[in-house]
């Protein structure tokens, strides 16, 4: 475990903690990102556990995580991102310090990984908030009625081809995969369907 105290290796472990954890907001459900994050998050906790830190350079990341808000926020205000850049590579440069008081992580290394992450993190966060101001282009009622085909054996799950587009299906009994299908209801983004005549193949 030795490695882990190397200052370079701790700060790369930090960061991809932080990075994963934000990752898995947008993308939850998986479980692989969230292990991953607590992983790399953990194995950071003891290298700074151990490591000399600076607390005006930690101060100075958690400084840095406004201006990167903003930048978020506000699509035309991505001139935040350069303090927030700005603040993070000097706060990760001074996070740990050696017995003589001086900067133990690489500069080159703080600059490549703090910008790469920060700029990462902030094309996800706009696309995220883009799709979330999206107004859907048809109400998800107008599938109730129409005819598709199932794809799989369909009765506790299954998936259905209708509309153009392949979605989750339940159905109260159970349908063999190829039979023409009829949405019948709506769960949230799963179909009930019922098997339909073959000779339908419309709403």
């Amino acid at each position: 475990m030795s490695f882990l105290l190397d200052p370079n290796v701790a700060y790369l472990l930090l960061v991809m903690g932080i990075v994963l954890g934000i990752l898995a907001l947008f993308t939850p459900g998986t479980g692989v990102l969230e292990i991953g994050a607590l992983f790399a998050i953990f194995l950071a906790g003891y290298a700074i556990y151990n490591l000399p830190t600076n607390l005006w350079a930690l101060i100075l990341l958690l400084v840095g995580v406004v201006p990167f808000v903003i930048a978020v926020r506000k699509s035309r205000q991505w001139i935040w991102l350069i303090p927030s850049i700005a603040s993070l590579i000097v706060g990760s440069v001074f996070l740990f310090r050696a017995e003589n008081g001086s900067a133990t992580i690489n500069p080159f290394f703080a600059i490549v990984v703090s910008s790469a992450a920060t700029l990462l993190l902030w094309f996800i966060g706009r696309k995220s908030i883009d799709v979330m101001k999206l107004k859907p282009v048809q109400s998800l009622n107008n599938l109730i009625g129409m005819v598709g085909e199932s794809r799989t054996d369909i009765y506790n799950d299954g998936t259905v081809y209708v509309n153009g587009e392949e979605w989750s299906a339940r159905s109260s009994k159970p349908i063999k995969a190829g039979t023409y299908v009829r949405v019948v209801k709506l769960e949230g983004l799963v179909l009930i369907v019922e098997a339909d005549k073959p000779n339908r193949s419309g709403k």
